[in-house]
């Protein structure tokens, strides 16, 4: 499926030109879904639909995907029965998100409204709901999931609850999606706001290591900022990350040549598939850089993170790229010419035999 970036606005306690300008530079750097949220909606049904129809058009001109965020008790104080989504649909609204279950039966029935609303379920739940609601046959074209996000530190998803949880709905063909925090933001629908993630590790994480990381897991589609603003940098950092191949960022060493710094990034690098326990290594740029000189640099002891190039004296080894897994001792047959930066360690745990990955210059 493709993968999208989304951003999240609070109407209610927001001012129109601010979210405006803020979808407007989203949308500039390849965002394409708007997460809004009527759970702590306290005016009458008049004033919301006013507030949240201006915002809502304006994220339609620029072609993003509008999805509200309900509860039980919104369609119980604003008096919509479940029978009639009118009300969202003349919003704007391209779906809703349901943050409390029903039974199953209400949510099939509700996958079948007439205004082809998209009905985005609650993925933070290791029980067999999503089941159970495919049980009652609903539209499977209009259901899409989206993990929660937790406003209170410390309350955010485990990493394992997480994958469990993802999984129920990725073996259904479902399109997920979770939240990223920013470090910029203060706005949510509630008072506390320690941030917006669905991950806790996430926390305290840059916002595009997060994403990146989810993307990683191959469990999430859609990546989205829960709180409100991230900044003009954020929005842009995201914007450029490939969605699909996993970047690792790096330090340079000095003293490296100019074709040590075409492997390392004019080329795709693939993970072999017969593994080892101490290395990544990509051995198909071994035949692209064969005749090319790549002159020793003299021996290092091999640290985790470093990323090493065979030189001159490695024979048929020459030019292939490695990263080290497990510290191992010096080799002068290898250059060491990068590091991966440590905020990124964590990601090696995602290259997997015939993982694809580049590397990117820390900024």
């Amino acid at each position: 499926m493709m993968r999208k970036l989304g951003v999240s606005i609070y109407p209610e306690k927001s001012i129109p030109e601010e979210d405006k300008r803020y979808l407007t530079v989203a949308k500039e750097n390849g965002f394409s879904r708007v997460f809004t949220c009527l759970l702590s909606a306290e005016k009458s049904k008049d004033e919301i639909a006013k507030k949240f129809k201006d915002i809502i058009s304006y994220a339609k001109e620029l072609n993003m995907e509008v999805i509200l965020d309900v509860a039980p008790s919104i369609f119980d104080s604003l008096g919509i029965s479940y029978d009639d989504l009118s009300f969202f649909a003349e919003l704007g609204a391209d779906g809703v998100r349901l943050d409390v279950a029903f039974d199953g039966k209400t949510e099939a029935k509700l996958s079948y409204n007439p205004y082809d609303l998209k009905i985005e379920l609650n993925m933070s739940n290791d029980i067999d709901y999503v089941n159970n609601i495919f049980s009652h046959q609903p539209n499977r074209h209009t259901i899409i999931g989206c993990h929660n996000f937790y406003p209170q530190r410390y309350t955010g998803l485990a990493y394992d609850y997480f994958v469990s949880c993802s999984k129920r709905f990725k073996k259904l063909g479902i399109r997920t999606a979770a939240f990223v925090s920013s470090s910029n933001g203060n706005l949510g629908p509630w008072s506390i706001n320690d941030g917006l993630s669905t991950l806790e590790e996430h926390r305290n994480l840059p916002i595009h290591i997060q994403a990146k990381h989810l993307w990683a897991t191959g469990l999430i589609e859609d990546v989205i900022i829960g709180n409100a603003y991230a900044s003009d940098e954020e929005i842009i950092k995201l914007g450029k990350l490939n969605r699909y191949v996993l970047e690792l960022e790096i330090e340079l060493e000095d003293g490296i040549s100019t074709y040590e710094k075409q492997i390392i990034f004019n080329e795709e690098h693939v993970r072999r598939g017969d593994i080892t326990e101490y290395l990544v290594r990509s051995t198909e740029v071994r035949k692209i850089y064969a005749n090319h000189p790549i002159i020793p640099l003299g021996a290092n002891k091999q640290l985790v993170g470093d990323v090493a190039i065979g030189n001159d004296t490695f024979g048929k080894y020459k030019a292939e790229l490695q990263i080290v897994l497990k510290e191992m001792p010096e080799d002068d047959r290898k250059n060491i010419v990068a590091k991966i930066v440590p905020e990124n360690l964590f990601l090696l745990n995602y290259i997997n035999p015939w993982t694809t990955f580049t590397f990117v210059e820390k900024e």
